[in-house]
């Protein structure tokens, strides 16, 4: 079945090391084109750094990053950048600019990166904030809005330029179970309407078994689980166990995931 699909991201072999410290050990995963691709893992499992290798935020020790063809880790400084725009990303903050309004904040990759005359974007703008359920809001700052509001505006941001691929950042981090809810329904609905992949890095256990289409699990810098909801909830590892039930007795100490 998965040889039928075609591969949106490759990632091969990935090592990054800080130092002395290795973060990341040897990760190898392919990412599906239209899928839900889940990083799991706690604190200091490697996923947020995985995430910002593959988005070319950071260099990696050593390994491969392609996406089709193309790859990340050798590319040049202009090749990088087209294929950064084949992909938007939602931050987990938002990163909003409070002194724009809701509508200039998803204008930004647009008026930053074409040539679109402004009544152009402002339209492409207020369509995206339609899709997620802004309408109406678009000349509120984000110090007016509520943190759920907030997420959503930020994925509004991330498909402003019809990425191919949709990096999220713990997106429901913060949030009251409702909101969650409400992301998480966005990002399945979104991805489908827009034929999106999206890869979520998060430790939210309901958010994971509510969009996954497949999961990797990291653990201390390795791959260590990879597959569907069903692989991972019938999981025969202890530490991929504890960690989805979140039970206190088990092979993670505190000090493993704080």
């Amino acid at each position: 079945m998965n040889k039928e699909k075609k591969i949106a991201i490759s990632a091969k072999n990935i090592v990054k090391d800080f130092g002395s410290l290795r973060v990341l050990n040897d990760v190898t995963l392919d990412i599906y084109k239209g899928e839900i691709f889940v990083i799991l893992g706690g604190s200091g499992s490697g996923k947020s750094t995985l995430l910002r290798i593959m988005t070319g935020g950071i260099p990696l020790t050593s390994g491969k990053v392609f996406f089709g063809d193309a790859d990340l880790s050798t590319a040049s400084d202009d090749e990088k950048e087209k294929i950064k725009r084949r992909f938007g990303m939602s931050f987990q903050s938002s990163a909003l600019l409070d002194f724009l309004t809701v509508e200039e904040n998803v204008s930004l990759p647009l008026t930053e990166h074409t040539k679109l005359d402004s009544k152009v974007v402002s339209i492409i703008s207020r369509m995206k904030l339609n899709l997620v359920g802004l309408q109406g809001f678009e000349n509120y700052t984000p110090s007016q809005i509520s943190g759920g509001m907030k997420k959503r505006v930020g994925l509004a941001r991330a498909i402003a330029m019809d990425p191919e691929i949709v990096f999220y950042d713990e997106p429901t981090a913060g949030l009251d179970p409702v909101v969650c809810a409400v992301v998480d329904q966005l990002i399945l609905d979104l991805t489908k309407k827009l034929n999106l992949t999206s890869i979520v890095v998060t430790h939210n256990m309901e958010s994971v078994f509510r969009i996954a289409d497949r999961i990797a699990f990291l653990y201390k810098g390795k791959l260590l689980e990879l597959g569907d909801k069903n692989t991972i909830r019938n999981s025969s590892n202890p530490i991929v166990q504890q960690f989805i039930k979140g039970e206190i007795e088990g092979p993670i100490q505190i000090n493993d995931s704080d």
